[in-house]
């Protein structure tokens, strides 16, 4: 078997050293930072511990996948799993509140009714049937196959059967995230409540294809997990896992250069001047990285898909708080904008910032690992926002004003409150301007598909966020899977079936 070098620790590059150590090839991780994980990271002050990346695990197949084909242990015996419930709370504009249970359609219907009105849980639960199909259409393509080489077709094509829509003697089908919610759910709460899965990733609803609805569709569908401790934790598991089966790391070893030999990646040159030969080389890094690395030949050429680029960022407000938690609160409530238009014009517009009052994510895990102690509480605030933002102090007071929505007494709670900005992002990741990658996604002309996994230099992969299948811990975790296959089983490899 061969030599393989992985560039950058983060989950999905974990995952394919993981994979490739039990296909028999000799793996070493060399990671320009002192840890692993990539975006998954851990603030931890007093006592108090945060996750600073991802907080949920939506999809968690994938990673029990990982660890069923790289060992005995079953993911659930090195990490606890708890499926939250409720799956979210919701606080919208017009102070209505909804929580939604955890992967049950009648229950979601029952909720909603009740909330917002006889007829919303069924508009919402007719939709989810329709997300379903565009699931079933596009899972393989998007989550389980290397990028077909007739990618066109994923962007031409919008999975998403919408329904047809007739105004001044028209006939109209939705083919944005923004008209979907218009035409077919037909009220701003439920407009607010399916638009939020594509803020959560950076995404304008008003530009994002229907196709997007497999993000509330997998949440639906899967649930929604925590891992006990925080997410920090399943990258430690996964990083356990790849020790275990003699994947050597090297932290603090920045890579300067992949070295080519008769046009296919022969290794890696350290900043040292060190070179490490491989056969294959593995990239886990943001693409203008990968274009460092290997100048004008990382990325495949001509008709090719070209990887997401500009994508915006997230700010998140870490909060020690007096009083512990109290009890049948939701883990997650989302604080919707009062203002959604004028939200997404300083989201996504010409002049980008961030609106006085902010779509937030309140995260309120039911984890005594977080906290000193009983008499206190770890709460996470998260936002979305342009890449490369400078954060002002008036933008995290509208960010804190926001989320006393959630939580009544928010001030008076408060201890002290550390903030994680873009540019923390940005040193942490290499991603210019802190850019968190989305998902792939069908449709657009192509412009929410990623890179292929493969690149113009034979034996370079690319794996991560920024490649096929795109952001997000399950779809970082499917990357691993893909560039193992197409290593272990070649060119012709198509996923597991």
């Amino acid at each position: 078997m061969g030599r393989i070098a992985v560039i950058g620790a983060g989950m999905g590059a974990m995952a394919a050293a993981a994979r490739l150590a039990v296909a028999g090839h000799r793996v070493a991780v060399y990671e320009r930072a002192q840890t692993y994980g990539g975006a998954v990271h851990r603030f931890e002050r007093d006592g108090f511990v945060f996750d600073t990346g991802p907080g949920l695990l939506p999809l968690p197949a994938v990673y029990r996948d990982l660890f069923v084909k790289t060992g005995k242990e079953p993911l659930e015996a090195c990490v606890e799993l708890v499926q939250v419930d409720p799956s979210s709370r919701h606080v919208f504009a017009d102070g209505t509140e909804v929580a939604l249970p955890n992967a049950s359609r009648a229950g979601v219907v029952t909720a909603l009714d009740e909330a917002l009105g006889a007829g919303a849980g069924a508009r919402w639960g007719d939709f989810l049937v329709r997300a379903r199909e565009a699931w079933d259409r596009t899972r393989r393509p998007l989550l389980e196959e290397p990028l077909w080489p007739n990618w066109s077709v994923l962007a031409e094509r919008e999975p998403y059967p919408s329904v047809p829509h007739k105004k001044l003697l028209r006939t109209r089908r939705a083919t944005t995230l923004a008209e979907v919610g218009a035409w077919e759910l037909r009220d701003p709460r439920l407009t607010a409540l399916l638009e939020c899965h594509a803020l959560a990733y950076g995404l304008d609803p008003r530009a994002t294809p229907a196709s997007a609805a497999v993000l509330p569709y997998m949440e639906h569908a899967f649930g929604t997990w925590y891992v006990h401790g925080g997410i920090r934790e399943l990258a430690r598991a996964v990083y356990e896992r790849c020790v275990a089966r003699r994947v050597e790391f090297r932290f603090g070893t920045p890579v300067e250069r992949i070295v080519e030999k008769d046009g296919r990646a022969a290794g890696v040159e350290l900043a040292d001047g060190e070179v490490a030969d491989a056969d294959f080389v593995v990239a886990g890094v943001a693409p203008g990285m990968l274009d460092a690395l290997v100048p004008g030949t990382a990325l495949r050429g001509g008709d090719e898909v070209a990887p997401q680029r500009g994508a915006p960022s997230r700010l998140t407000v870490l909060l020690a708080l007096r009083g512990g938690r109290p009890e049948r609160v939701a883990h997650r409530t989302v604080v919707h904008a009062a203002d959604r238009a004028g939200e997404l014009d300083r989201l996504f517009g010409e002049r980008p910032g961030l609106p006085s009052s902010p779509t937030v994510t309140v995260s309120r895990p039911d984890d005594p690992a977080l906290a000193p102690d009983a008499g206190h509480e770890a709460v996470t605030l998260s936002v979305t926002v342009p890449s490369g933002l400078p954060v002002s102090e008036a933008d995290v007071e509208g960010v804190l004003g926001a989320a006393e929505r959630a939580i009544p007494g928010l001030r008076d709670r408060l201890l002290w409150h550390e903030v994680r900005t873009p540019a923390d992002i940005a040193r942490e990741t290499g991603a210019a301007g802190g850019a968190v990658p989305a998902p792939a996604l069908a449709a657009a002309d192509g412009r929410l598909l990623h890179a292929p996994n493969t690149t113009r230099t034979q034996g370079l992969f690319a794996v991560g966020g920024w490649a096929h299948p795109g952001g997000g811990l399950p779809h970082a975790g499917m990357s691993g899977a893909l560039v193992s296959g197409l290593i272990v089983e070649g060119p012709e490899f198509r996923g597991s079936q």
